[in-house]
């Protein structure tokens, strides 16, 4: 009989040649189990997703009550269906003025894609801006977008209208003009390896997106819902946005993403044409009631509260002469060496002593550390010094070499 391993390499597609090929049965806290019972500690959370760990037993709850109630009955937008209405009620609570009319979609990709044809219906311009070295997601109009062309060259043409911009760059927001439709920018650069924003870059981006007519865009798909130690990456930055995009951490381990604007701008999709934006299984109420578990948790356990700290900690014991930098902002850190060879070593050491961590796309030389936010001090300790025991023998064989 063939194995699980052998049945995904013949009928499950593959992105890469050489897959990790990690096999796990069990998803539970800060840990993955395999089928033989060896833990692994989850170092990235799938990517920034369970913020508030796997399978949190009030997420789990809301998952099965939810499946013995309903699942999908009708296409998103037609029925009135408890799980989206109180998700959506719950996120308008936490959010600014202005952000109250929520578009629930399936993933952070679709929800740019629904921003994208948002801002170009509300302003009849067709001209986006983004950043360099950017990532919003890899369909076709998410990957126009993406600030690398080794990612989208081989599959161009991809939309006309996009231009870029230098992150951080002041110099450069005079690109925007009266003919930007949107400017869809990071609030933290994510696979660009952490880059954090300016302040004074924001508001100097804000204003000329006002001053322009221009709908601000901020995808907070990988930093919000309390990675940065605040509910949402903007918190910090004194400017509210036309439209968020939100994904990964709010559904606590179920599909869902969403883009939030005013009713105002949300309204181009009701008429000319009608239905301007379809979606099947998008706002499924299974996952809808998963995220709304997920922010209650959030709340009620005061997850945010000890984010930054424990941030904080990580840069603190990550000391290491072949560690050239640590930044980040709460539990989203890069750990920066000097090649992608050196990067990949450490990982792959540290899968083997049961950590898992991965690489960023425009940054591959970086660590990226996005753990779980209930990850306790102690295990940030021994993490660390999983890590730093394996870039001392990968950094010393390469000596020895």
């Amino acid at each position: 009989m063939l194995t699980q391993r052998q049945l995904f390499l013949q009928h499950n597609a593959q992105t890469t040649l050489e897959p990790l090929l990690l096999e796990f049965v069990k998803a539970s806290g800060m840990y993955l189990y395999d089928p033989d019972g060896r833990k692994y500690m989850d170092l990235i959370a799938g990517i920034g997703v369970s913020n508030v760990g796997h399978c949190h037993p009030a997420v789990v709850k809301a998952v099965k009550d939810q499946a013995e109630s309903y699942m999908h009955i009708m296409v998103y937008g037609e029925f009135v269906q408890s799980p989206q209405v109180n998700f959506a009620k719950a996120l308008a609570d936490v959010l600014p003025a202005g952000l109250d009319c929520t578009y629930f979609v399936n993933s952070g990709t679709e929800a740019v894609e629904g921003a994208m044809k948002l801002a170009k219906r509300h302003t009849h311009r067709t001209e986006i801006i983004s950043c360099h070295n950017s990532y919003h997601g890899s369909t076709q109009g998410a990957l126009s977008l993406m600030g690398s062309e080794e990612f989208k060259q081989a599959y161009r043409p991809l939309l006309p209208d996009i231009k870029f911009i230098n992150y951080n760059a002041v110099g450069d927001l005079d690109l925007i003009t009266a003919k930007t439709a949107a400017v869809f920018i990071e609030t933290i650069q994510g696979e660009a390896g952490i880059r954090v924003a300016d302040k004074a870059y924001f508001k100097a981006l804000r204003h000329r997106c006002s001053e322009t007519g221009t709908l601000l865009v901020l995808d907070e798909i990988q930093c919000g819902f309390g990675r940065t130690g605040r509910l949402f990456g903007f918190e910090d930055l004194d400017i509210i946005p036309d439209i968020l995009l939100l994904a990964k951490g709010i559904g606590g381990g179920m599909p869902i993403g969403a883009f939030i604007s005013s009713m105002e701008i949300m309204s181009a999709f009701t008429t000319n044409p009608i239905l301007g934006h379809i979606t099947t299984f998008g706002g499924h109420p299974v996952s809808c009631a998963a995220g709304l578990a997920t922010l209650q948790t959030i709340q009620s356990e005061n997850i945010i509260a000890e984010v930054a700290a424990k941030g904080q900690l990580f840069k603190m014991l990550l000391k290491h002469p072949a560690i050239k930098e640590v930044r980040g902002k709460g539990l989203m850190i890069a750990v920066e060496f000097d090649t992608f060879e050196t990067n990949k070593k450490v990982i792959d050491a540290c899968i083997k002593d049961g950590l898992i961590s991965d690489w960023f796309l425009h940054c591959s030389n970086s660590m990226r550390i996005a753990p779980p936010l209930i990850i306790s001090k102690e295990e940030i300790g021994w993490a660390c010094g999983v890590i730093l025991k394996n870039v001392s023998e990968v950094t010393n064989s390469f000596s020895a070499s």
